[in-house]
């Protein structure tokens, strides 16, 4: 697009191919209060405002922030308390944000040991039903504990005396 009194201008098409968006989403954030392009009859004319603008947006998107919070932050960046204030916010919803991920982290991790432990379970009886098809005596098994609601076995013959190898026996 020409420059005009040395701005630069950008049409919705360059704006959206910078930013690998479509112009749906673009003319959505503009519905929505949050990039505000000029209007040249049905023309939208994008500013180097808008553009700051449309990153912030895209970037509070990307970590996760909806759509309210992003107002928040590009708006105080114009307003009081202005860029100190926009700060500030922007540092505590980081926090907020990354004890989020931070725990859903956690959960992952416990979820995956989870999994784990379930597939060596699943892979230990799969061996033993297959090795009594093939005629092998099947090992003893004893619960040793509860995880989860769980049982946890463990396999093996027990050369204590008075112990079962069967949950609920007598011990």
């Amino acid at each position: 697009m020409a420059r005009r009194s040395g701005t630069r201008e950008w049409t919705i098409a360059q704006v959206a191919e910078e930013f690998g968006v479509t112009h749906r989403t673009i003319r959505y954030y503009e519905d929505q209060g949050l990039i505000s392009p000029e209007r040249r009859g049905t023309q939208r004319v994008f500013h180097p405002r808008d553009r700051v603008r449309l990153a912030l947006v895209l970037r509070g998107k990307r970590i996760g922030l909806d759509l309210e919070k992003i107002r928040r932050i590009v708006d105080m960046y114009d307003e009081s308390p202005g860029e100190v204030g926009q700060l500030r916010y922007l540092l505590a919803e980081v926090a907020e944000r990354r004890a989020e991920l931070e725990q859903r982290r956690a959960d992952i991790e416990q979820t995956l040991t989870e999994l784990d432990d379930l597939e060596t379970r699943c892979r230990a009886d799969l061996a033993e039903l297959e090795g009594r098809r093939r005629g092998s005596p099947a090992p003893e098994r004893e619960v040793i504990a509860t995880a989860g609601g769980a049982d946890v076995v463990r396999r093996g013959s027990s050369s204590e005396p008075g112990r079962s190898s069967s949950p609920g026996g007598d011990q």
